[in-house]
């Protein structure tokens, strides 16, 4: 008969076995943490005749809590039945729901996510007579969740922030929970305090779950908060049977609260505890882990262990040195085409990482105009942010009039004094009338039902919708250039004078570029033509994590994941570590993500950064990370401008000491700028090395996306094709996806 210490390792077999009392169990990254904490409660309820119902397991993700109950439904089967598994805020639900009334909420009580939370808030300071420009809904929000994550009340924030802001933020405060009891709702903070709450102030409701759960089990504790930790404590305060897994090495998230002296400081709140360390990693290569424990080894806050594998020692890790960031994101692509076509991999089989959302931009850019499926996890796709939205909305609605849902999202945008009642008033008009939107807003244009002010705004507004159908251009980018100028979001952007506006003018100037490069492939496009385009192009994000698309993420979102290719760009001092990071503790958390970052890969990692990059509209010229000089160099291969490795294909060196572009842009024989100087390097199929010397005037060649040509003149790495359909283009070898028809 199986037996569930089949296959473990002695350090698995150890904490699987280790059932009473308090244990820390240091899990090491890729370790099988979840494969012990799933054994060990099978070891509870087979072996030991432990009621499931008498266990429960926490963790902080509906992904994990979902995986940890199937794993456990495939061990016990139904003797899985009554178990609690679940994330933290499932089981605070949960619990409310029981015995909230206790609190003043009845059992169905509503959960404010981000947004409901948001709105009651501006209602608030509203009533409150806080002006919302100079007091920013997002400043209140920041303030109130940090104060119940410590566990402090209005009352107890009132008494330590005397302050005429803290005044006004435990003002505010005081009033949104007033609200929310009024409402019979709670916001995701306030699960976890009023859990905290009805456990501490209830000796009945806690005496019920000591009694209930003899065996509590905490995964990824390093992630938990000062309140989350105090609930446990609670829990486990009968029995002391609690197992606690995690690592402290993977804490990245004490900017939303997360403490990592919870499992730093385990054995100081349960002297007797057992800690047993998962060093034995089934996931990456030796190299891979041998650079991810030298980097975090720097780390002084943390429990010593180091990671090993008897996987193979694997390939060296690449070092990238781009000219600029879209250097590095070709690169990315020139390499993943290649890995496709030299080792057979498929697109799912890549990562690439970043410090901040808003370097994805260019990544998402190079990726689209190369063809390349991709996906992004955790962020909003270029085509989905809002401003970018915007601009589409008012294409759409040039293009398609009875578009209703694109024209109510930029009737007032920017603002132009149509408020919500007023289109309330016209879409009732529309709806009794059997009208499209934008007729009842004609007709409002021109009658006197909505009185005077409304009217002359509305007018306003479908001329310059009229004006845009009808605007005269040569090009389809001078047609979108000239009714996105007309809008006046560009402007409006301008005008909030942020970092993050300049980002968002910047996001709108890229979809002209894009606007180019797609008329560029398609010289007689309509703009209906791009609005299909755009349209399938966002239809990516309903890709699955199994789909064939190259995966694109922030470092935060990379953690509990793994994939056989992972790619960390923008490897920068001031990126990563970022700008904001001020003291020893930030350094710290900053290296354990750079640790979280490189045990994501499993064959193979590279490591990016750039000489110079744009970031909100301002280059930067920023050395690389300092995480470099802390990683063992005989596992690092550079490559890449500036590198002391053999070129690239189509790269060149820095030059008189100072860093160029990769390489000049190609032009066209007008001048202008050829797609393929925005594609990936993929070898000819004469060479290897896809040498200019492999191609000579009159071969037949084939481009992914011009189709195929003749080849007109060689010069250098360079080659101008005759595209049958194209047209002349200038292409450079080693870098354009071209090959010869055989």
């Amino acid at each position: 008969m199986a037996s569930v210490f089949d296959d473990l390792n002695p350090a698995q077999r150890d904490a699987v076995s280790a059932t009473q009392g308090p244990v820390l169990v240091l899990a090491g990254a890729g370790s099988g943490k979840t494969r012990v904490l799933t054994h060990r409660i099978a070891h509870l309820v087979l072996d030991q005749d432990v009621p499931a119902e008498r266990i429960l397991a926490i963790t902080f993700t509906n992904k994990a809590a979902g995986e940890m109950r199937g794993r456990l439904e495939a061990l016990l089967g139904a003797h899985a039945a009554g178990m609690w598994v679940a994330t933290f805020h499932a089981m605070c639900a949960r619990i409310l729901r029981r015995d909230g009334e206790r609190l003043g909420f009845t059992r169905s009580f509503t959960i404010y996510d981000a947004d409901d939370s948001k709105r009651l808030l501006k209602q608030v300071l509203q009533a409150e007579g806080l002006d919302q420009q100079r007091f920013p809904p997002a400043l209140f929000a920041s303030r109130i969740s940090s104060a119940k994550d410590e566990l402090e009340s209005p009352s107890a924030f009132e008494e330590t922030h005397t302050d005429p802001a803290g005044a006004k933020v435990a003002r505010v405060y005081r009033a949104y929970q007033r609200a929310l009891l009024e409402a019979n709702a709670m916001d995701f903070d306030d699960l976890l305090v009023h859990t905290y709450r009805l456990l501490e102030g209830h000796e009945d409701v806690l005496a019920h779950y000591q009694d209930r759960f003899e065996y509590v089990h905490v995964d990824e504790y390093q992630d938990t908060n000062h309140v989350q930790y105090r609930i446990v404590a609670l829990l486990v305060g009968a029995h002391r049977n609690v197992m606690v897994v995690g690592d402290d090495d993977q804490s990245i998230y004490g900017w939303r609260g997360a403490d990592v002296r919870n499992i730093l400081e385990f054995e100081e709140d349960f002297p007797d505890a057992r800690v047993i360390r998962l060093e034995q990693n089934y996931r990456s290569t030796q190299k891979i882990l041998e650079v991810a424990n030298y980097v975090v080894a720097h780390n002084e806050g943390r429990k010593p262990k180091t990671l090993w594998t008897a996987n193979a020692e694997g390939e060296s890790i690449t070092r990238y040195h781009a000219s600029d960031e879209r250097d590095e994101s070709q690169f990315v692509v020139a390499e993943v085409e290649r890995l496709l076509r030299e080792e057979h991999r498929s697109y799912s089989d890549f990562a690439v990482f970043y410090r901040t959302n808003a370097q994805s931009r260019v990544v998402e850019n190079v990726f689209l105009r190369a063809g390349t499926p991709y996906q992004i996890v955790g962020s909003v796709k270029f085509f989905q942010r809002a401003e970018v939205k915007d601009a589409l909305a008012y294409l759409r609605a040039i293009v398609n009039p009875a578009d209703g849902v694109s024209l109510a999202r930029i009737v007032n945008v920017p603002r132009r004094g149509i408020g919500k009642t007023t289109m309330s008033r016209v879409a009732e008009y529309a709806s009794t009338h059997g009208l499209t939107l934008y007729e009842a807003l004609e007709d409002a244009a021109g009658g006197d039902w909505l009185g005077t002010g409304p009217t002359r705004r509305i007018a306003a507004f479908v001329a310059l919708m009229e004006d845009f159908r009808e605007t005269d251009a040569a090009t389809l980018k001078e047609q979108v250039e000239s009714i996105v100028a007309g809008t006046g979001i560009v402007p409006a952007l301008e005008a909030e004078d942020t970092l993050e506006a300049r980002g968002r003018v910047e996001n709108v100037m890229e979809l002209i570029g894009q606007v180019e490069e797609f008329e560029r492939d398609h010289p007689d496009a309509t703009l209906e033509d791009f609005m299909e385009w755009a349209s399938l192009r966002t239809d990516l994000d309903s890709l699955e994590m199994d789909e064939r698309a190259v995966t694109l993420m922030t470092l935060h979102n990379a953690k509990g994941l793994e994939y056989p290719v992972v790619v960390v760009t923008g490897m920068e001092d001031s990126i990563f570590p970022h700008a904001n990071v001020i003291d020893p503790a930030g350094l710290e958390e900053e290296r354990r993500l750079c640790y979280v970052g490189i045990t994501r890969a499993r064959e193979r990692l590279y490591l990016l950064h750039a000489a110079k990059r744009s970031l909100f509209g301002r280059p930067q010229f920023n050395a690389p990370s300092r995480f470099f000089k802390e990683m063992p160099e005989e596992h690092l291969v550079s490559k890449g401008t500036g590198s002391t490795a053999p070129l690239s294909r189509g790269y060149s060196r820095e030059r008189s000491g100072a860093w160029e572009e990769s390489f000049a842009a190609p032009r066209d024989e007008e001048g202008g700028r050829v797609f393929g100087s925005g594609e990936p390097r993929v070898a000819g199929s004469g060479s290897a090395d896809g040498s200019a010397e492999d191609f000579g005037p009159g071969d037949r060649v084939r481009h992914k996306s011009f189709g195929e040509g003749d080849v007109v003149v060689v010069e250098g790495d360079k080659l101008a094709v005759d595209f049958d359909e194209g047209g002349l283009k200038t292409l450079l070898v080693g870098y354009a996806p071209i090959e010869k028809v055989v």
